[in-house]
């Protein structure tokens, strides 16, 4: 059986992610930085572990010996997934993430050539964001005579957790961006975008999540904006090594998660579908395990690719608690 290396899997998102595997049956691997941590994680689930950093590139390539693909769980994401992509590629393997840090979609799509000739596949997004979102997108485009604009809104509620709140950081200091003409550009107008998620409109920020890359490569729908509605105490500021590590398991049952599309024709004509899901922290390990269990079993096509691309647009919905609506 071809094993899964999870990287960063002692974090809030990284071991419950790890427990998943694990539960699902697949082989896996622990690894990150901290041994006393590590060492724990694995006895609890009687598994393998790998302690090692990033900054050596021979060691990361050793380190990475015997593996069939790489969960990478250790945000900030602007950290990690570059020493682990590129180890990826100079192995032949395969590179997954759970982030929603755009430079590390644009790094994926960069390093996309050099990996195919590698025969090795990068995909960054197996969690929430981009699995729904990206499904989404190509579902209502399938709808949509010459789809021409696709805006999607996301719906952030309840705590975020303390990694998450770092890596927003590095979405907000990508700036704002949108997609013109097939052209990712500097967005001119910070104005907000009304969405319905179900409850009726509410005003959404621009932000630049990752699917400004990977809606592109999913649908080909060359003018893209992307919006969130932040409720309860997500993107919190000041001393981020103070927040708790994460929200539990009562308070994640209660934030389930939303995402709206909206896909223009070339008629004018707007159309609209909105996805629910389990709480994005409760989605992201079922997402990722599936996601992983799959490339695992020969879903996979070298070089950089979206969730949607590789799984077909159903790919969300397979996820428990996930259901869509077309308007």
């Amino acid at each position: 059986m071809k094993t899964l290396l999870i990287y960063g899997a002692t974090g809030y998102t990284g071991r419950m992610t790890a427990a998943q595997a694990k539960s699902a049956g697949l082989s896996i691997i622990v690894a990150g930085r901290n041994r006393q941590r590590l060492a724990a994680l694995a006895g609890e689930l009687d598994v393998s572990m790998r302690v090692f950093g990033l900054e050596d590139t021979a060691e990361t390539a050793l380190q990475l010996a015997g593996v069939g693909v790489v969960l990478n769980c250790a945000g900030p994401f602007a950290d990690t997934a570059e020493p682990l992509m590129k180890a990826c590629i100079d192995q032949g393997i395969h590179y997954l993430d759970i982030t929603a840090e755009i430079n590390v979609y644009r790094l994926a799509e960069s390093l996309g050539e050099r990996a195919a000739r590698a025969g090795s596949m990068l995909l960054p997004g197996v969690g929430w964001d981009v699995v729904p979102t990206d499904c989404l997108a190509v579902r209502l485009a399938q709808h949509v005579p010459e789809p021409r604009r696709l805006r999607i809104a996301l719906q952030v509620a309840g705590t975020m957790s303390r990694g998450s709140a770092v890596s927003a950081g590095e979405i907000i200091a990508a700036g704002l961006l949108e997609r013109v003409n097939g052209i990712l550009m500097t967005k001119e107008d910070a104005q907000p975008g009304w969405f319905d998620f179900g409850e009726g409109p509410v005003a959404c920020a621009p932000l630049s999540f990752g699917d400004l890359v990977t809606a592109w490569h999913s649908t080909g729908i060359p003018d893209i904006e992307m919006f969130v509605h932040v409720t309860g105490d997500a993107f919190p500021e000041g001393d981020l090594s103070l927040l708790p590590e994460g929200p539990g398991q009562d308070e994640r049952d209660v934030n389930r998660a939303r995402a709206v599309a909206e896909v223009t024709g070339a008629d004018g004509k707007i159309n609209r579908a909105v996805i629910g899901t389990v709480n994005g922290y409760s989605y992201t390990p079922l997402a990722a395990t599936e996601a992983a269990r799959r490339v695992l079993n020969g879903d996979s096509f070298p070089g950089f690719q979206t969730p949607a691309i590789v799984f077909g647009s159903e790919f969300a919905l397979s996820i428990p608690g996930t259901w869509l609506q077309l308007s």
